[in-house]
C-alpha cells in the first residue's frame, strides 16, 4: 500500500463527508493505492456516525473511536499502529489541510529519501495574535531541538512508515514528533510550503492555553533528549556545583571566626550570621540534588527500556 492518510478529529461532522470525497479524488487521480484512517477523539457531535456511514460507501475508510477526549497525541499513536501505507500522512479535519499537497509530500519521501516532510503554513489564514505567538514558538523550538523548522505545530506531515513505528506519541508531544524521530535516529527531515485555507465549518479546538502548554511540553521534550538516559549528568553536576559553593561559604565563615577569635577580636557567632543558613541550604540543595540524580540513575537503568532501539536491517545467512 502507497499511503495511509491519519486524521485525528474531534466534533468535526460537518467537514468529514467533503474532506473524504477531496482525498479521494487526489488518490484516484494519482494512482495511489490508499488508507484513510479516521479517530473520533471522544466528539459529542455526530462525527462517528458520518465515519460509519462513510465506511460503509468506501472500503478503503477505516474508523477508530475513544471513549472520551484524550487528546491529538492519543489519537495520533492509535492512528499509527493502525497505519499500513509506505507514507503515512497526517492532516487535520477541520479542510484546513488541503488533501492537494499529499502527491508532492509522498515524492519527497520515496523520491528524496527523506523520513519526514513537515509542512510549513508560510500564509496563514489565522488571527493575529494567533500567528504571532505561534512564530515566538517555533522560534524557541528551533532553538532548543535544533531542528531547523518553521513550522512544528503544522497538522500536515508524511512519515516513512518505520519512523512512526519506531516512536511513541504521548501526552502533547504531536507537536513534537520530528524530536522523538531524530531521538531515534531518524535524520532526514525535510520541509515543504503548504497551502492554509480558510476554516469553512465550526470553530478551532485550540486556545491560547496550546501554546502554554506548547512551550511546557518543549521544556520537558528538551530535557529528556538531553538527560532522560543520563539524569546524573544533570543532576549531579548541579548538586555537585551547590555543594561546593555551600560548603566555601561555611568554610569561609569557620575560618574567619578562628581568625578573629585568635587575634582577641569580638565577633558574633557564626549561627548568627546570615550567610551560615544560606551555605547551609545550598549544601542542603546539593545533597538532595545529587541523591535525585543517583535515584534517576537507578530508576534508568533498570528500566525495560533503558537500551530500546530499533534494528533497521537484519541480515541473515541466505543473504551472504
Amino acid at each position: 500500500m502507497d499511503i495511509s492518510v491519519v486524521i485525528p478529529l474531534f466534533n468535526e461532522e460537518e467537514s468529514l463527508p467533503e474532506l473524504h470525497t477531496w482525498i479521494q479524488k487526489v488518490m484516484k487521480e494519482h494512482g495511489f493505492s490508499y488508507e484513510i484512517i479516521m479517530i473520533d477523539d471522544g466528539s459529542n457531535d455526530k462525527s462517528w456516525e458520518v465515519i460509519e456511514k462513510l465506511a460503509k460507501e468506501d472500503f478503503n475508510l477505516k474508523g477508530l473511536k475513544f471513549r472520551r477526549n484524550y487528546g491529538k497525541s492519543a489519537a495520533l499513536f492509535s492512528g499509527f499502529a493502525a497505519a499500513n501505507g509506505d507514507v503515512v500522512i497526517t492532516m487535520d479535519a477541520d479542510l484546513q489541510d488541503s488533501p492537494e499537497e499529499i502527491p508532492e509530500l509522498y515524492r519527497m519521501i520515496t523520491d528524496q529519501n527523506l523520513d519526514i516532510v513537515s509542512g510549513w503554513k508560510k500564509t496563514r489564514y489565522d488571527s493575529f495574535i494567533k500567528n504571532n505567538t505561534s512564530k515566538i514558538y517555533n522560534w524557541a523550538a528551533r532553538k532548543a531541538t535544533k531542528i531547523k523548522l518553521h513550522d512544528f505545530n503544522c497538522g500536515l506531515k508524511a512519515y516513512r512508515n518505520k519512523v512512526i513505528k519506531s516512536i511513541e506519541v504521548y501526552g502533547e508531544m504531536h507537536r513534537y514528533i520530528p524530536v522523538l524521530a531524530k531521538e531515534a535516529g531518524f535524520t532526514k527531515i525535510g520541509e515543504k510550503p503548504v497551502q492554509h485555507q480558510k476554516r469553512k465549518y465550526g470553530t478551532t479546538k485550540f486556545g491560547l492555553e496550546r501554546f502554554v502548554n506548547g512551550f511546557l511540553d518543549l521544556m520537558s521534550i528538551s530535557f529528556m533528549t538531553r538527560f532522560g538516559k543520563r539524569p546524573m549528568h544533570f543532576f549531579g553536576t548541579l548538586g555537585i556545583l551547590m555543594f561546593f559553593l555551600g560548603f566555601i561559604a561555611a568554610a569561609y565563615l569557620g575560618i574567619r571566626k578562628l581568625y578573629f577569635v585568635y587575634n582577641n577580636v569580638l565577633i558574633e557567632r557564626v549561627t548568627e550570621s546570615p550567610y551560615f543558613f544560606i551555605s547551609l541550604t545550598l549544601m542542603i540543595i546539593g545533597v538532595l540534588l545529587f541523591v535525585g540524580g543517583f535515584l534517576g540513575e537507578m530508576i534508568s537503568r533498570n528500566s525495560p527500556i533503558r537500551n530500546f532501539y530499533h534494528i533497521d536491517k537484519k541480515l541473515n545467512v541466505e543473504d551472504r
